[in-house]
């Protein structure tokens, strides 16, 4: 099966849209697409997240950072389990690819 992750996107206007695009027992693959939402509540994850920004653009607040990480098409963030973090701004039709490991799946290059 072919795809494209930006194209067509859903109607993400009224809450976010998460599709799973692949799963096993210690990963799942994501494609979120956001349109204006923010996390009402802090994030407290027992997964880890790999998350890539596709289009759009997004800021994410870490607890205990004093500023906020801005994301932009390419950019990476590596979010480690129970690292509490929020999502404070989406652009409109921001495209996210999101892959989520269970504790020892990732061995991030350095």
């Amino acid at each position: 099966m072919q795809a494209n992750l930006l194209h067509p996107l859903p109607d993400a206007s009224g809450a976010e849209v998460f599709e799973t695009l692949l799963q096993s027992p210690h990963v799942r693959i994501e494609r979120i697409v956001s349109d204006g939402q923010v996390s009402p509540e802090w994030y407290d994850q027992a997964e880890t997240e790999w998350v890539l920004l596709l289009a759009g653009a997004a800021r994410l607040l870490f607890e205990g950072d004093a500023t906020e990480t801005q994301l932009l098409p390419g950019d990476h963030v590596l979010i480690e389990p129970h690292r509490r973090h929020r999502v404070t701004y989406t652009a409109p039709q921001t495209v996210w690819l999101a892959v989520w490991a269970t504790d020892g799946v990732f061995d991030p290059a350095t």
